[in-house]
């Protein structure tokens, strides 16, 4: 069942409620530079199950609405707290992959939680995705760079070398062609934009610190994009944090390592406080 949400005046979120009448709620938010589908394989298990699941496409990405501006953590988390208020979200799980975990650490500290009564972050790109004189753990600056000019230059080639360097295991030529065109579904402006958001944010540090909620970390070892080290600052920061490694295990973990990684969040689910 699909919602458009207002966030405020001309810009409007697109969510997609998978069995609302779930016992338990999971709302997902995808990374970059995909959108809500990407959690295709959690939609058509968990359900079975008795979870609800809510995705959302963050702005200027699937359906959602593309406006000009608007694409930093602050404003993305607004984004979020408006589908949660809209659909009377309360104690469900928050899911974030990737900038989708940015994101949702973002709302923790933001909304203070708000609703919240699990955190699981999956590959998230937190507290840095790039190297800092302080933080010597993410990617090159550089590379960051190279993935703006290329969306301003040859956003096709820039999404087809994203797309090989996402999976440890060997995926079909569908999978990576569907994902492909996810990422060609979003504005070109936005995907710069977020790739900018990466380079300038700051605050998830001290972010992490703030959450007080059980919260899971999966990560996978060979994950390209947002190095293991990631996972092991979010553990540190992050109070009674629960990190599972994930092995033979790239960027896209729900599908290189798809049924541990349901068993993994489903566990922690059902696990009492």
């Amino acid at each position: 069942m699909g919602y458009y949400v207002n966030a405020e005046p001309d810009v409007y979120i697109y969510v997609e409620d998978i069995n609302p009448t779930g016992n338990k709620t999971i709302l997902f938010i995808h990374g970059w530079p995909g959108n809500h589908n990407l959690f295709e394989y959690q939609y058509n298990q968990l359900p079975k199950q008795g979870y609800r699941c809510v995705g959302l496409d963050i702005r200027g990405f699937g359906k959602s609405a593309r406006p000009w501006s608007g694409y930093d953590y602050d404003r993305l988390s607004d984004d979020v707290r408006a589908v949660v208020d809209s659909l009377q979200l309360k104690d469900f799980t928050l899911g974030g992959h990737s900038t989708g975990g940015a994101i949702a650490i973002r709302y923790m500290a933001r909304h203070r939680g708000h609703g919240v009564c699990k955190l699981a972050l999956f590959a998230a790109a937190a507290p840095s995705l790039i190297q800092r004189p302080y933080f010597p753990y993410g990617l090159p600056k550089q590379a960051v760079l190279d993935i703006i000019q290329g969306t301003y230059t040859d956003r096709p080639s820039m999404l087809r070398d994203f797309g090989n360097i996402i999976f440890h295991n060997y995926v079909t030529t569908g999978i990576s062609d569907w994902i492909f065109d996810l990422g060609l579904e979003a504005s070109s402006w936005a995907t710069a934009a977020v790739s900018n958001t990466w380079l300038d944010e700051e605050g998830l540090f001290y972010d992490l610190e703030t959450i007080q909620v059980p919260t899971l970390i999966l990560h996978g070892l060979d994950d390209k994009v947002c190095l293991y080290p990631l996972a092991l600052a979010q553990k540190e920061a992050i109070p009674h944090a629960k990190l599972v490694p994930l092995e033979s295990c790239g960027h896209f973990l729900f599908y290189d390592q798809l049924d541990r990684f349901n068993e993994e969040l489903v566990r922690f689910i059902e696990e009492k406080a």
